[in-house]
């Protein structure tokens, strides 16, 4: 076996029986829920129990990670929409028309990753504009939280079904 039978062995594009998607889906959605709006979420529970100094850090941060998100929304905002409704009008097209294996699995997980950005960005604006602070903070962060990890479980439902069709319909031997 030579090192580029072995390389195309290991860097398989089949994503859907490749254990490096499914690891790849794991880490994204268990990172999109464990920061929500860029804060830890250890960081909410202890704010939420503590409150005090550990509160004060938690509007630090959410500060801090709302000037972030409005800001590259506010300077790039109309180009980031054009580039992201781009992509993924190319990539619907590539993977449901053209029907390619690694562009339906990119989809399957950027499709619901742009929900969550867009729901980021408006609890930004509205914890901005209301100026959120203490308790209604932390009920706003873990609101968020619910509704990133609601899409989660159903885009995970969606990924694992469509990738279990995947695996049934598609033939080991080319041609059958």
């Amino acid at each position: 076996m030579t090192w580029t039978e072995t390389l195309t062995e290991v860097i398989d594009t089949r994503s859907f029986s490749n254990l490096w998607f499914w690891i790849v889906v794991a880490v994204t959605w268990s990172s999109a829920s464990y920061f929500v709006m860029g804060v830890p979420f250890d960081l909410i529970q202890r704010a939420k129990r503590q409150g005090g100094q550990a509160m004060q850090d938690l509007q630090d941060a959410a500060r801090i990670s709302c000037n972030r998100f409005l800001h590259m929304a506010d300077t790039a905002g109309l180009w980031l929409v054009g580039f992201v409704t781009f992509f993924h009008s190319a990539m619907l097209v590539i993977a449901f028309w053209y029907w390619v294996e690694f562009a339906q699995a990119i989809e399957l997980i950027a499709l619901p990753m742009t929900l969550v950005f867009e729901l980021t960005l408006r609890l930004a604006r509205e914890v901005r504009e209301r100026g959120l602070e203490g308790p209604e903070l932390v009920r706003k962060l873990m609101r968020h939280r619910f509704w990133t990890q609601l899409i989660g479980m159903v885009a995970l439902f969606v990924t694992a079904m469509f990738g279990m069709y995947q695996n049934l319909t598609m033939s080991p031997i080319p041609g059958w």
